[in-house]
């Protein structure tokens, strides 16, 4: 956790940004871990970035709170929890990169399978009624894993049709309830320990900055550019964690 002056202004930006995809550019985040990644090993960054992405969770949802679709939540909510459980027994067992591209190929594919869907015009929502599970459990999973549960909840919202506050809410309470899940899971692989949070203390000041500065960004997109940033973010969301 002893950065150079350099790596402290990468992980100062890296907290920035992580606080903008939480409130506003929905799925820059992305960008955050990479630059925390070029200063720690994958599995520290796992556990470092948790409270900062819980920092920046708290703030959406004091701001977004109002706006969550509980409905889809709550259907999501179980399997994800079974999720973060088997990506606690993957993280210690299995090979992390190997995990990451396989979660990566499948964000890719429904990023594909999501813009065909509404180049046909097929705008309405999936009826499927196994989605909310598979999507649940992916989620919680590459959470746990690698802190990229993002992607995989962006298409899945888009694909539910949520106007962009909707969005948001919906996104901000999930995250919350879901990194405070993962926190005793990371406290027992000691990806969350003493050193990690001082280091996370520095960095959230950059956190709260981001998360302020992403509200009014949101109320300056329309719906459409909403829709269509958060795609592009998670199609190379899911590129990242394919190829690197």
């Amino acid at each position: 956790m002893n950065l150079e002056f350099t790596g402290w202004i990468i992980a100062a930006i890296s907290a920035l940004v992580v606080g903008l995809s939480k409130t506003g550019l929905v799925g820059i985040g992305i960008v955050g871990s990479i630059g925390l990644t070029l200063m720690l090993p994958a599995k520290i960054v796992t556990g470092a970035i948790l409270p900062i992405l819980i920092v920046g969770d708290i703030v959406a949802v004091s701001m977004f709170r109002r706006h969550a679709n509980w409905g889809q939540l709550l259907r999501i909510f179980p399997w994800a929890a079974l999720g973060v459980a088997l990506g606690w027994f993957m993280l210690d067992k299995l090979e992390t990169h190997a995990i990451n591209r396989l979660v990566g190929a499948i964000v890719v594919i429904i990023v594909i399978l999501q813009v065909i869907r509404e180049i046909r015009g097929q705008l309405e929502p999936p009826k499927n009624p196994l989605l909310a599970g598979g999507v649940g459990v992916l989620a919680g999973v590459s959470t746990m894993i690698a802190n990229a549960a993002g992607p995989v909840m962006s298409v899945y919202l888009l694909a539910m049709k949520l106007p962009k506050l909707e969005f948001i809410g919906t996104t901000s309470w999930y995250f919350l309830v879901m990194n405070l899940f993962k926190v005793p899971f990371g406290l027992n692989l000691g990806i969350v320990n003493w050193q990690s949070l001082l280091f996370d203390l520095k960095l959230v000041p950059f956190v709260l900055l981001g998360a302020f500065l992403g509200k009014p960004i949101l109320e300056r997109v329309n719906q459409v550019w909403f829709e269509r940033i958060a795609l592009v973010f998670a199609f190379f969301s899911g590129l990242r964690l394919l190829l690197f």
